[in-house]
């Protein structure tokens, strides 16, 4: 009993007057060195039969030194975040006193370097959401590493998710200043063109999961132009024009909006083949329904008639509601009738339920985004670039929103049916030995 005081005394840090503390003591508990006997006779048989009598190895594996805390990151991220916010000032003052949007130079700068820069923009946006994610995720207690089946000393932080974002966007607005800089400077668009080319080559990385992909066709559009663009002015094999127009061009864009749900859509029957659950193929139903809207806004784009609006219309509308369902459902697992918490599930992680009926209006929103292809506003063709990036980032803001309670459902299953783990871990640090 002395004992079973002790250890509550010491874990709840409670004050007691020092008479009784004398007491506690002099209990076995307090006095015995048996524990201290018994930790050195377990220290000398892994040392023994693990280590071949190597103390100080043994040592780092039995009594590890925890990592000790660096605030470098979170510097090199304000660093990179400022330097970013600077550059992009510069930039703008540049490119307007350099009439970069003036109607002669508007539409040769908008095709070569805009998409170049919209690519990274993006893809920064993509990984700042993803950074947010990786925060509320550690925040709420979400084992986000069992779930991707990451290595927690090897996963990235968010911190580190930042600080990618952060250095991707100085380079690209450094870039972008270092093009504005030579173009005031005498040199021709055609040498100093090939910047967003480099930048494009170079910082080219590979990402996403087929769900990331299917948020981000824009971006995807936006690299088969860039590339398009790079071979024509720097191999001269045809006009930049054509990166525009033609029936080639018109094949890609059809490929390029396929192509994530199409990926998609096979993982779902790769799963259905390997489980022989037919809930995988109603999935795939819902990439099949994405996959004919989305050709039938690209066909409207280039048929703007009565028909095809109609078309427009219908397939837009039932993938919508399809993805809406599969997104409340099956993958947030909110609507259950017989939930405590109404039109949500039982088990909530986050304390104000209030959140979550804001969530699901704002997916809803997001989600009927593709109303502005189909309605055409009489702007310029810069204000119609920026209006198409910000519909953009908007579904990429929407796929990084949507990863938050996609996962906080799968861990909420994971815990109900004890799936917490996939081994016990052992009782000390993995380190590289020298075998």
């Amino acid at each position: 009993m002395p004992a079973q005081v002790a250890l509550i005394i010491v874990v709840s840090c409670q004050k007691v007057s020092a008479n009784y503390l004398k007491e506690v003591k002099r209990s076995h508990f307090i006095s015995s060195d048996k524990v201290v006997r018994l930790m050195d006779e377990v220290e000398s048989i892994f040392t023994q039969h693990f280590t071949n009598n190597d103390r100080k190895r043994a040592m780092k594996f039995l009594r590890p030194q925890q990592p000790k805390g660096s605030h470098m990151v979170t510097f090199l991220v304000g660093l990179c975040t400022g330097c970013s916010v600077s550059l992009f000032c510069v930039y703008v003052i540049l490119a307007h006193l350099c009439g970069i949007f003036s109607p002669s130079t508007e539409q040769a700068y908008m095709d070569t370097v805009y998409p170049v820069s919209s690519v990274f923009a993006l893809l920064s946006l993509h990984l700042f959401m993803y950074g947010c994610n990786l925060y509320m995720w550690k925040s709420t207690r979400i084992n986000h590493n069992f779930i991707f089946e990451f290595s927690p000393s090897t996963a990235l932080k968010h911190r580190d998710a930042f600080l990618i974002c952060t250095t991707l966007m100085t380079t690209v607005f450094g870039a972008m200043v270092i093009h504005l800089l030579l173009r005031a400077a005498g040199f021709s668009p055609g040498q100093v063109d090939a910047i967003p080319g480099i930048l494009f080559l170079v910082l080219l990385v590979d990402i996403f999961m087929a769900d990331q992909l299917t948020s981000q066709i824009p971006l995807l559009r936006h690299l088969e132009t860039t590339g398009c663009h790079i071979f024509a002015r720097v191999f001269k094999s045809h006009h930049p024009e054509t990166c525009h127009t033609g029936r080639l061009y018109a094949e890609l864009i059809y490929l390029i909006s396929f192509l994530p749900y199409w990926w998609r859509a096979l993982q779902c029957v790769r799963r259905w083949l390997d489980d022989c659950d037919a809930t995988h193929l109603v999935n795939m139903g819902k990439y099949i329904s994405a996959m004919v809207a989305a050709g039938a806004r690209v066909t409207y784009s280039r048929q703007d008639n009565h028909l095809w609006f109609a078309i427009v219309l219908i397939t837009s509308v039932v993938a919508t509601v399809y993805q809406l369902y599969w997104d409340f459902v099956k993958d947030w697992g909110f609507f259950n009738p017989n939930s405590k918490n109404p039109w949500l599930r039982d088990d909530l992680i986050l304390k104000n339920k209030s959140i979550y009926y804001m969530s699901i209006a704002l997916n809803v929103v997001l989600r009927v985004a593709w109303v502005e292809s189909i309605v055409h506003f009489k702007v310029g063709p810069v204000q119609a670039r920026l209006l198409d990036f910000l519909l953009a980032s908007l579904e990429v803001i929407r796929r990084g929103h949507w990863n938050f309670y996609r996962l906080e459902n799968e861990h909420l299953n994971n815990v109900g049916h004890f799936r917490a783990v996939k081994a016990v871990p052992l009782p000390f640090r993995e380190i590289d030995s020298d075998n």
